[in-house]
C-alpha cells in the first residue's frame, strides 16, 4: 500500500501545477482530478467499513475538498488518506470482514488492500495516460494485486500488462479485449460453528511451498491433503481455468479464529451439472463433527445453484470415518470398486 502510493505521487506531483479538470482521464469518463480523488473517496471508505464493522451496505457519507484546493494539496489527500487506510488495515483482525459488494458481499483486510492497490496502480494508469506522462509500477505491486482479487485471470507473461488487460486498459496477444470485468475477494460460506473460508491464488501458492497460507493453523495443521488441494488450485489458476466459488476453502473455527483443515471442489461442475468435493482434518480436530457440518454447509451452497444438479465424493474403502461423514451430510453410496467408495448428493 505505502509503496503504491508513493509510486503515485512520484508521478503525479511533477504535473501537479498542469490542468486535471479539462483532461479526461485514459479511457475513463472521468477527468484526471475527478479520477484522483476517487482514490480519496475509497480508501476512506473502505477505512470507514472495516473500521465500523459494516456488513450490509456503504455507509451514507460523502467526502469533499475545501474550495480552492489545488491538485498538490489533493495529492496531499490522497497521501493522507493512504495512511489513513493503511492504519486501518493493520488494527484489523484477519478475521473481520466488511461489506463490498463484488462478488460475495464481503471482504477481509487482505481483500480491502487489494482492492485499494489496484484502485491506486489502475487509476494513476489512468491519469498518467490522459495527461501524456509514463507510468509503470513494480511488478511485484501488479502480480500481488492478480493473485489476491483477481483469482480467474490466467497469469500472462507479465503482471503489468496482464493487470491492465484484465481491465480493459490494454491488450495481450492471443487474448480477446476485455470490455467487461470484475475482481473477486474470497468467498466465505457459514456453518454452525465454522467458516469455510475461500483460499485465494496468493495463500494458496504459500501453502504449497510449506506456509501456513496466512491462516493460524491448530496443531498438526495443515494436513498434507490441504496443500495437495491448495496446489491444484494453482495449477487451476495458472491455466487459466480457475473459478474462485468452486476452489479451495480453510475451515476456520469461530470460536478461536484457527483453521483445522481444507474442503473444497476439485473442479467446476460439468455439463450435466455434477461436481467432485475432497476434505480433510487435522487429526487434533477430529472426532467432534466438524468435517460433517462443513460437507453439509458446502453442499447446501452448491445444491442452492442453477449449475449444480449433483455433488459426489470418492472415500477409500478403508476410510470408514470418512464414509460415516458423507453419510451423515446425506450422501448416497452409488458404486464401489478397487479404487474405493463413490457417495454422491442430489438435489431435491
Amino acid at each position: 500500500m505505502k509503496e503504491a502510493v508513493a509510486g503515485s505521487v512520484a508521478v503525479l506531483r511533477p504535473v501537479a501545477d498542469r490542468d486535471w479538470e479539462e483532461v479526461r482521464a485514459g479511457r475513463l469518463e472521468w477527468s484526471c482530478r475527478t479520477t484522483a480523488f476517487h482514490l480519496t473517496e475509497s480508501f476512506v471508505g473502505y477505512s470507514s467499513r472495516l473500521a465500523g464493522g459494516v456488513v450490509d451496505g456503504r455507509l451514507p457519507l460523502r467526502l469533499g475538498l475545501v474550495d480552492g484546493t489545488d491538485n498538490h494539496g489533493l495529492l496531499d489527500v490522497v497521501e493522507a488518506t493512504a495512511a489513513l487506510l493503511a492504519a486501518t488495515l493493520r488494527a484489523t483482525p484477519p478475521r473481520v470482514r466488511a461489506f463490498h459488494a463484488q462478488p460475495f458481499g464481503s471482504a477481509d483486510r487482505a481483500g480491502f488492500a487489494a482492492m485499494a492497490v489496484a484502485e491506486v496502480l489502475l487509476h494513476t494508469h489512468d491519469v498518467a495516460e490522459g495527461l501524456g506522462i509514463r507510468y509503470r509500477p513494480a511488478e511485484e505491486l501488479a502480480e500481488s494485486v492478480l493473485t489476491w482479487i483477481f483469482p480467474h485471470v490466467q497469469p500472462g507473461p507479465a503482471a503489468w500488462p496482464t493487470l491492465l488487460w484484465a481491465t480493459g486498459r490494454g491488450e495481450l496477444p492471443g487474448r480477446a479485449p476485455v470490455t467487461d470485468w470484475r475482481w473477486y475477494n474470497n468467498l466465505v460460506i457459514p456453518a454452525e460453528r465454522l467458516d469455510l473460508v475461500g483460499i485465494r491464488p496468493a495463500e494458496a501458492r504459500d501453502l504449497r511451498l510449506g506456509g501456513d497460507g496466512g491462516f493460524e493453523w491448530i496443531e498438526g495443521g495443515p494436513y498434507e491433503g490441504t496443500r495437495d488441494a491448495a496446489g491444484f488450485l494453482l495449477k487451476a489458476y495458472e491455466g487459466g481455468v480457475h473459478r474462485p466459488e468452486f476452489g479451495v476453502f480453510a475451515l476456520v473455527r469461530r470460536e478461536d479464529g484457527r483453521a483445522i483443515g481444507g474442503m473444497g471442489f476439485h473442479s467446476a461442475p460439468d455439463e450435466e451439472g455434477r461436481v467432485e468435493i475432497g476434505y480433510d482434518l487435522t487429526e487434533a480436530a477430529r472426532g467432534n463433527g466438524y468435517a460433517t457440518e462443513a460437507v453439509r454447509a458446502l453442499a447446501d451452497w452448491a445444491l442452492a445453484r442453477d449449475d449444480v444438479r449433483s455433488l459426489f465424493a470418492t472415500v477409500d474403502a478403508a476410510n470408514t470415518p470418512s464414509q460415516a461423514v458423507v453419510t451423515r451430510a446425506g450422501f448416497t453410496k452409488v458404486s464401489e470398486d478397487e479404487e474405493g467408495m463413490a457417495f454422491e448428493l442430489r438435489a431435491r
